[in-house]
């Protein structure tokens, strides 16, 4: 199993670059960032600069959306990274939540979703596509590699993942939704006459090392709230139909009431009271070392490929030396 490290790019943004050569050094091989250029800092500059503090370190965005830039745009970014430091980017997408709903938009449908995904792909690989009817190659790339690994949940986005991602990127760690989806994803490879184990499986979710479950609770409760917006939109979707969506991921946003955006992935994030302990416990990995390396068994056992580290609570940095000491050399 390989493991990332997700940050939010808050300043100063030079903290974000010394912390994913920190985590590194540590034994992590992907560094992710969120991308919401409202809430944060651009990440595409700070993701030049991880590059060049780093040797092997592969980057990305977890996760960009079709809507907040232009596809061109993504895909000549990806490009030049790649040109630059060795193909090292990986193209973390989704429909969009926090990037496109904090300035009053929608997140974008499955159908433009795939279409970013094809043009990002075609274009940051160095081949040709048609934008609007016209045909686009960007004729300086050459080698090109742009792995397009996409966020989803609901059974839709899951076959659509299944069928033209690279990689798919699951923002909860329960073993058994984990597997539900990764059943999804892998049946919908094969009936695209796709290979199921080339599609990369990670896992990102938020991780606390310590004894104090209360305290970690505590930290990491404004996770299920950011689930719970997708899950919403699942809910609107698709009803509480257990055979469609499992009610282990829908039954607990009965009580969510709304959500406050200018906390999004914040430790005091109001809109989290709904989430019941269980939830937190089920979604995030909380407690010892050993807890951790069990739980991580579970997931690797389920089909995953790379766990996550989300880091945004008062335990950053121990978070990453306690994975780099004493999980990460047990697990891998």
């Amino acid at each position: 199993m390989e493991f990332g490290l997700v940050l939010q790019t808050d300043p100063p943004a030079w903290s974000v670059v010394e912390r994913m050569h920190r985590a590194e050094q540590a034994g992590f091989g992907y560094g992710w960032t969120f991308d919401s250029c409202v809430l944060w800092q651009e990440p595409f500059v700070i993701h030049s600069q991880i590059l060049a503090r780093t040797d092997g370190m592969v980057v990305g965005p977890m996760v960009t959306n079709p809507a907040t830039r232009d596809w061109t745009v993504t895909a000549s970014t990806f490009a030049t990274l790649n040109e630059m430091f060795g193909s090292r980017t990986v193209c973390g997408i989704g429909r969009g939540d926090s990037a496109v709903r904090v300035t009053g938009g929608r997140p974008n449908t499955l159908a433009t979703l795939e279409r970013a995904m094809t043009a990002i792909r075609e274009l940051g690989e160095g081949r040709s596509t048609e934008l609007d009817g016209t045909p686009v190659r960007l004729p300086w790339v050459q080698r090109g590699r742009v792995p397009m690994w996409m966020g989803a949940y609901g059974p839709k986005a899951l076959e659509l993942a299944g069928r033209c991602a690279d990689g798919l990127i699951l923002q909860l760690a329960d073993p058994y939704l984990v597997g539900w989806m990764i059943d999804h994803v892998r049946r919908a490879a094969i009936e695209a006459g796709r290979d199921p184990e080339e599609l990369t499986i990670c896992v990102a979710a938020p991780a606390y090392v310590s004894d104090d479950l209360d305290h970690a609770r505590g930290q990491c409760r404004w996770f299920g709230g950011m689930v719970g917006n997708h899950v919403a939109d699942l809910v609107r979707r698709y009803g509480t139909v257990a055979e469609t969506v499992p009610r282990a991921l829908t039954d607990y946003i009965a009580g969510r009431n709304g959500y406050d955006y200018t906390h999004h992935g914040r430790t005091d994030n109001p809109s989290s009271d709904f989430v019941p302990d269980e939830v937190v416990d089920r979604f995030c990995l909380l407690g010892p070392p050993q807890a951790h390396v069990d739980k991580l068994a579970e997931l690797r056992e389920a089909g995953v490929d790379q766990f996550a580290v989300y880091a945004m609570h008062d335990a950053k940095d121990s978070t990453v030396d306690h994975y780099g000491e004493k999980i990460i050399p047990v697990v891998t």
